[in-house]
């Protein structure tokens, strides 16, 4: 009798389908709509209270979604609740707070166009302020309030004159024909008749006439590929500042060339701005310079410029003796960590501050009495938070391991934060400068959790045949029963320099999705992540293939031989962009998987230079095709070479007007597989881009976590039927 009750358990158990239908104490699929963000996490001048962006989904109906955000203030001890400051009809862009905490400049949509609008805090309704043309962005205001630094990005054809460079059209110059869509816009007169038939003037008009309508789309551009569309014309960020007094706007400056991350000096007599370096094609340098404009005559010059680096984003600390920046060296853009240096204003004095962390680090805060700079960056699974001393040095961690700073601002003797844990994947905290006695701010996330089964990632490190360290994560199916063996699911990151960890926001549903329907989840991060330093980073280069496909295939291995629940013989494995080609490489190298998925993946990595607008990866990584030795490297590390060894069944997945990977990728290997008779499927998402997994329309961000699990359960062994 005790047998025949074991045989009976035993089929119960291995008889019970791996998913569930929807359950309230575990996460599903839908439960993508709950998810609340912030950003933009501003301490508020008195100390008091902490502004942010919440950023959610509003559900209308079945399939009906709207992403929206809200301007919110919350106190800053955690005594009282937070509240909205802005209707959640309209969404709020990015704010800042006048000097004085009194009012509060923010952008917002009207008719069609982002404008700047001014919220006083002590009581009245908001008021647009601006006008423009063209979209408006980045408000600053200025020391004493009066005055508020704005952008706008205008078209090349609406400025007046010529840039110094080269027209890139062969054989043409610029003002060889008539400025049409000047014309069409009311800023320029038609001097010459457009003619097929007519003088070479008047052919020429009748080409940019259609030109202008894009049709035909006429490029001479190099990034000529923007993500959804392409981007044949050129556009420039200018500066404009609002006079709150009378109420008028003036551009501060012109021409062609662009001034971005902009900051007042603390008298209000100039700015510094980024700018792209003005002596080429904005299509043909990275090189970035601070430049600085003087507020009385609107002259402009270079402030500081660092051979072979970009430098940009200038802060100015509070006592004003100070100025920290952002920059990066340019020779190894792939590879060299970005980092935090200091200069003073009259542009003396510069040096690097975090330069021997060997991070990629940004967002630079001064604390209030202007020793101290604290910032943020990606750190072996989480996203840690950094103070330097700027007189020793000297670093220290202030929030790190296995948690996400995902925002933040700091003042008086105070930081807020953004914060992603495993146990919830976002919420905002305050503490002191050390991180001391954190006290937790918002609870949007908090409440629809409550009751919820989580699975608990567990941390491993692997040691690679040649020497290097690489971690990785283990995650149970959340139900886990001691005994039973479950299916698997490897799930790789992009990039390729992404990392993933318990503190990388972005996965924190999906992981916990494939836990829930009764998956075990292992991801780790191989060769050339971030977050382990230069060294680490570029050790994919030219080996985009072998290498990751030994570290991550690897962590699987180690896993499975630590975990006795995860089954050998039934894995499975997907990834997206970078991960899209690491995993159609491994299919074609390695048949262990029962099934795989591949996303918005590059697959031929020669092509890949002339379809994606990420084609940089190539020459960065590799090298250019037509250079010695290099066409070999990149057909042995592409996934193509490879397709007649692919058996895994594949299911391939792309936007229709992704042009950061390009969708001829993806119908490249499907064709490919289909011509050769493997088990493949394609799915293409309309209107979507390469962004759809993160900010796509959210019912085709539930259809494609749907989709993964539903084909992976082809190639489940277990009987069905039971629910």
């Amino acid at each position: 009798m005790k047998q025949k009750l074991k045989i009976m358990l035993i089929l119960f158990v291995f008889c019970t389908p791996i998913v569930q239908a929807q359950r309230d104490d575990l996460i599903n699929i839908s439960d993508i709509v709950k998810i609340v963000s912030t950003s933009s996490h501003t301490i508020s001048p008195n100390g008091k209270d902490v502004l942010f962006v919440k950023n959610f989904i509003e559900v209308k109906n079945e399939n009906e979604y709207q992403y929206k955000s809200q301007l919110w203030v919350t106190p800053i001890d955690g005594k009282h609740p937070g509240k909205p400051l802005t209707s959640s009809e309209y969404n709020v862009s990015s704010f800042e707070l006048s000097p004085d905490g009194k009012k509060i400049a923010f952008l917002r949509p009207k008719d069609g166009k982002s404008q700047l609008w001014i919220l006083p805090l002590d009581g009245g309704e908001s008021q647009v302020m601006t006008s423009e043309k063209f979209n408006v962005s980045n408000p600053v205001w200025s020391p004493d309030g009066k005055k508020i630094l704005f952008s706008t990005t205008i078209p090349m054809w609406s400025l007046s004159g010529s840039p110094d460079w080269k027209m890139q059209r062969p054989g043409r110059s610029y003002g060889d024909e008539p400025n049409y869509k000047a014309i069409q816009e009311g800023m320029a007169k038609e001097e010459i008749k457009p003619n097929p038939d007519g003088n070479l003037e008047e052919l020429r008009a009748f080409l940019a006439k259609n030109a202008s309508k894009n049709d035909p789309r006429v490029i001479d551009r190099l990034n000529f590929l923007g993500e959804t569309d392409l981007s044949p014309d050129l556009f420039f960020s200018h500066l404009n500042i609002l006079d709150l007094e009378t109420g008028k706007t003036e551009r501060i400056t012109d021409g062609f060339q662009s001034y971005f991350g902009a900051t007042w000096s603390p008298d209000g007599t100039y700015l510094l701005a980024s700018s792209l370096k003005n002596t080429e094609h904005p299509d043909l340098t990275n090189h970035t310079e601070i430049w600085k404009i003087n507020l009385k005559n609107k002259s402009a010059e270079v402030f500081f410029a660092l051979e072979n680096h970009r430098v940009g984003n200038p802060v100015f600390s509070p006592d004003g003796k100070w100025i920290a920046l952002g920059g990066q060296n340019m020779e190894e853009p792939s590879y060299n960590m970005s980092m935090i240096g200091i200069i003073k204003p009259d542009g003396t004095g510069f040096k690097w501050i975090t330069e021997s962390l060997d991070r990629a680090v940004t967002s630079p805060k001064w604390t209030e009495d202007s020793q101290y700079i604290l910032f943020t960056g990606a750190n072996q699974g989480g996203f840690s938070l950094w103070s330097a001393q700027i007189n020793t040095g000297k670093i220290e961690a202030i929030i790190s391991g296995p948690v996400g700073v995902n925002g933040f601002d700091t003042r008086g003797k105070h930081i807020a934060y953004a914060l992603t844990k495993i146990e919830n994947p976002s919420e905002i905290y305050s503490a002191d400068l050390n991180n001391r006695n954190p006290i937790q701010l918002t609870r949007f996330n908090e409440g629809w959790l409550a009751g919820k089964k989580l699975s608990k990632p567990s941390a491993h490190q692997l040691k690679t045949a040649d020497g290097l360290v690489v971690d990785y994560w283990v995650m149970p199916p959340t139900e886990r029963q001691e005994g039973v063996k479950y299916p698997t699911i490897l799930n790789m990151h992009g990039g390729p320099s992404a990392m993933w960890g318990p503190g990388e926001p972005s996965m924190w549903h999906e992981f916990q999705i494939m836990a829930a329907k009764g998956y075990g989840v292992v991801y780790a991060n191989p060769r050339g992540s971030g977050g382990y330093g230069k060294a680490f980073q570029k050790g994919n280069f030219r080996n985009w293939g072998d290498g990751p496909a030994a570290d991550v295939p690897g962590s699987l291995d180690a896993a499975s031989n630590q975990f006795a629940w995860i089954d050998k013989d039934q894995l499975f494995l997907t990834g997206g962009s970078y991960a899209g080609y690491l995993t159609a490489w491994i299919v074609s190298h390695d048949h262990r998987f029962k099934a795989a998925f591949a996303q918005r993946g590059v697959y031929e990595l020669t092509f890949f230079m002339g379809e994606g607008n990420a084609w940089r990866l190539v020459p960065n990584h590799f090298g250019y095709p037509w250079e010695e030795g290099v066409k070999e490297i990149l057909d042995y590390n592409s996934p193509q070479t490879y397709v007649q060894n692919i058996q895994t069944p594949l299911l391939i997945k792309h936007g229709d007007v992704d042009l950061r990977t390009g969708v001829r990728q993806s119908e490249l290997l499907y064709k490919s597989l289909k011509i050769l008779g493997k088990p493949v499927e394609y799915v293409r998402y309309p209107g979507e881009g390469h962004e759809l997994s993160r900010s796509g329309a959210v019912h085709r961000r539930i259809d494609r976590l749907a989709r993964i699990i539903e084909f992976f359960e082809r190639y489940v062994n277990h009987p069905r039927g039971i629910q």
